[in-house]
């Protein structure tokens, strides 16, 4: 595998895993007291924790992603011959 094709396998493998880890721990204004004062939208949330949901994510991404290239690497999945039979 080379370079560029392992830093898309990455991101693919990241942007998957922001979308499963982005709505884990919400809690929406509506479900809770708030204290603050102007309009908050009814289903925003609360609080996001986006910088650790970023961190998170990106350590999941990254044991996938070293799952992905061996199993690439060690060609423990034929692909090409998966390929060919689907002709």
């Amino acid at each position: 595998m080379n370079p560029v094709s392992a830093i898309v396998v990455f991101i693919m493998i990241w942007w998957v895993v922001i979308f499963c880890v982005l709505p884990v721990g919400l809690s929406k204004t509506q479900e809770t007291q708030s204290d603050e004062e102007g309009y908050i939208a009814p289903g925003a949330p609360k609080n996001l924790n986006i910088k650790r949901k970023f961190i998170i994510t990106t350590l999941i991404s990254i044991m996938l992603w070293g799952i992905a290239v061996t199993v690439i690497q060690m060609d423990l999945i034929d692909f090409h011959t998966i390929a060919q039979e689907m002709e």
